[in-house]
């Protein structure tokens, strides 16, 4: 857990690169990654006031380590949030938000267009524990407030989402939450702080999945919180604590040099992706797009006003069938034909990254789950990666047209 570097004057850019824990006596330039379990310490009293929390200090692995200050550090920095704690994973970092603030009685009110596995660690496996949960149309702001109860505690939106692209009203949801009581999170693993700040838009949690565009190349797993001082230190750490969802330093390394390139990498994977779309829809074989980035998009006045003018570097298309068999058949055919291109379920990589959502992000989810998020068959989501245009195009084209 760490606080960020406060240098005002300082654009993202150049936080992008900057913003770490101070250099160790050996004046590195990049970052070090310092591979430690244990910490020596300097006396036994101040042992254990780092222990108690009344003395800032690394104190044991689990705890902390310096090369995860600095990725927190560089990241809520990016957020623009006053804190950060990173976590094993995205999932971890929603376990861990959920840990922290809830409890049995409780009620979490989320958006049913969800990334399939929040939608089952929310709505199923913390019922197991008494926490209750409601799922409502991503878009019907009438059906958020409708869904508000005494009990509810958490409102929890993906904006876009995976992999339908549907965004939310973020400022909107913010005041229904805070009118009721209640604080807001938003996952922001599509947009990333390079296109969407939701803090700034009055968000009081921001939850990554690093594995995603933090880090960029599709090389590890990490998780990460942004919110105020308190949260993370009064409801977070001490979660992480006893949980032990810690992120290893080597990948926080990783991430941490991912986040230098970000932003270029946002701009130039979103461009492709805008180029992919506007192919797509006129393509004989599909139905429909979905990215904030056209005009037909039904949020996408929105989408441009919140994520900088830019539709993000994901898409999802479906296939035209007659019914769900043929266009399962047809997307696994678009997806075995692929030479260039990959067939894997992450996204945020150079590489461009093509998965059929209904039989693995979203496959726990029960059909009436998956009717409800919109998730069809045909369903084909594409993360755009670096490759040429035309490579891409060509890949994919050898199937659509070879149905």
């Amino acid at each position: 857990m760490a606080e960020p570097v406060r240098e005002n004057a300082l654009h993202r850019d150049t936080l992008a690169v900057r913003a770490a824990t101070a250099r160790s006596q050996y004046g590195e330039n990049s970052e070090a990654l310092f591979l430690t379990s244990g910490y020596v310490q300097p006396s036994a009293e101040s042992s254990a006031r780092r222990f108690a929390g009344d003395e800032d200090g690394f104190t044991y692995g689990r705890y902390g380590n310096p090369t995860v200050a600095s990725f927190e550090q560089r990241l809520a920095a990016l957020e623009g949030a006053p804190a950060a704690i990173s976590t094993a994973s995205g999932m971890s970092a929603i376990l861990m938000m959920c840990m922290g603030l809830l409890k049995s009685g409780d009620h979490v009110l989320c958006s049913q267009s969800m990334f399939g596995s929040t939608i089952k660690l929310i709505g199923t496996d913390l019922a197991k524990f008494g926490v209750t949960s409601t799922f409502v149309p991503q878009t019907d702001l009438a059906a958020w407030q409708a869904a508000l109860r005494p009990a509810t505690k958490l409102l929890f939106a993906e904006t876009p989402t995976n992999p339908l692209t549907e965004v939310c009203d973020i400022r909107a949801l913010s005041d229904m939450a805070h009118n009721a009581g209640a604080l807001l999170a938003v996952d922001n693993c599509f947009a990333t702080p390079a296109l969407q700040r939701p803090m700034a838009l009055g968000a009081d949690i921001v939850m990554h999945s690093g594995t995603k565009y933090l880090d960029g190349q599709g090389r590890v797993m990490a998780g990460a919180l942004c919110a105020s001082q308190d949260l993370v230190t009064q409801s977070f750490l001490p979660v992480l604590k006893s949980a032990g969802m810690t992120l290893a330093p080597f990948n926080a390394w990783v991430v941490l040099k991912g986040l230098e390139t970000l932003d270029i990498r946002m701009q130039a994977q979103s461009a492709r992706a805008l180029a992919m779309a506007q192919w797509l829809q006129v393509h004989p074989a599909v139905a429909r797009v979905f990215y904030p980035g056209l005009p037909s998009h039904p949020q996408h006045a929105l989408a441009m006003a919140q994520q900088s003018g830019c539709g993000g570097a994901v898409l999802s298309f479906e296939l035209k069938a007659s019914d769900p068999d043929q266009a399962r058949a047809r997307a696994f055919h678009v997806l075995d034909t692929l030479q260039t291109l990959s067939l894997c379920t992450n996204l945020g990589d150079t590489k461009t990254l093509l998965a059929h959502p209904a039989s693995t992000s979203h496959g726990r989810l029960t059909p009436a789950q998956r009717d409800a998020s919109g998730i069809s068959q045909g369903l084909i989501r594409m993360a755009v990666g670096l490759e040429h245009l035309s490579d891409i195009q060509a890949d994919l084209d050898r199937g659509l047209c070879s149905i």
